[in-house]
């Protein structure tokens, strides 16, 4: 056969080969038309299983985009730079605004004015120490700090000072000058949960004594007073020479008993000490929770301080 005539052949099969597949696909759409038809006419189960046999085409799902999620940084509390601000501000002075007390106020905030100390004032209108007492967060990124100065002659005078947080993580500045306001004061105290009155001779007070003793003196080991699984490193170098138990209170009736109760009987105590050093004497309180078993008191855990590693493991 000639190439000519192959050529035309092919040409004319590949029309027919195409009308022959869409004569299929119409002859399954229609007979499935046809088994649907007659399921809904013979009723819902035969329905089902004609919608189950009835050929789909399935479309991929077109991949979601990942939503954007924003998480607002923390804002930080200026708490720490206004009390700096106001320990070098207090320091400083109008009449010397080269010193570098004066140069980093004025570079914390460069609208504040310098005070101006009487001419001989000195060290008395330097305070000793300016610690934060209070940071409150208002609108718009701004904050108000109340910040504690101490004087050596034992004064205290508070300052609010207003400082703003920008978006930039740690930025801040001071955008007044301080003014002097009044102190917190002083809430009422609640009602103490240690109502009940433990002998000091007992059997508790004197597993406290020698597990404070060793905790704060060095005198014997820590370990020997615990209560299984509970961990506790004593204080090091040891502060003090001699403690000595003044009182302990606690919260259950059974603290105070004459006999250790049953295994596992656990009482919440507060002991107020009183320790020794080449310095002085210093009353010293410390809340423990203990736990009975054979026979014997064992600390479960060191409220006082349970930031470091105390406490029940």
């Amino acid at each position: 056969m000639s190439p000519g005539k192959q050529a035309s052949e092919s040409e004319a099969a590949a029309p027919m080969a195409a009308g022959a597949r869409l004569e299929s696909m119409r002859r399954r759409v229609h007979l499935s038309r046809l088994a649907v038809l007659t399921a809904i006419a013979a009723g819902p189960v035969a329905l089902c299983v004609a919608v189950a046999s009835t050929p789909t085409t399935v479309q991929a799902a077109t991949p979601s985009k990942p939503t954007a999620v924003r998480t607002a940084a923390a804002t930080a509390d200026p708490g720490g730079y206004a009390q700096l601000f106001v320990s070098v501000w207090l320091r400083s002075s109008a009449d010397d605004a080269t010193s570098a007390q004066a140069q980093l106020a004025q570079s914390m905030a460069p609208d504040v004015e310098l005070p101006a100390p009487a001419a001989g004032a000195g060290a008395q209108s330097k305070p000793e120490s300016v610690m934060t007492v209070r940071s409150v967060q208002r609108e718009g990124g701004t904050w108000s700090v109340t910040v504690a100065a101490q004087y050596a002659d034992a004064r205290a005078r508070y300052y609010a000072v207003p400082v703003t947080v920008s978006g930039t993580p740690g930025s801040f500045a001071v955008t007044g000058a301080p003014g002097v306001v009044a102190g917190p004061a002083r809430p009422a105290v609640p009602r103490s949960p240690y109502g009940v009155s433990v002998p000091t001779g007992g059997d508790l007070s004197s597993a406290v004594g020698e597990f404070l003793a060793a905790y704060l003196t060095g005198a014997g080991e820590v370990d020997r007073y615990l209560a299984p699984g509970v961990k506790l490193t004593a204080v090091s170098p040891a502060p003090y020479a001699v403690v000595s138990v003044e009182q302990v209170s606690a919260v259950e009736e059974a603290a105070a008993a004459e006999k250790v109760p049953a295994d596992g009987t656990a009482v919440h105590v507060l002991v107020q000490v009183e320790a020794r050093d080449s310095g002085g004497r210093w009353p010293l309180g410390y809340e423990l929770t203990l736990k009975a078993r054979s026979g014997r008191w064992e600390v479960a855990a060191l409220e006082s301080g349970t930031a470091q590693d105390g406490g029940a493991r």
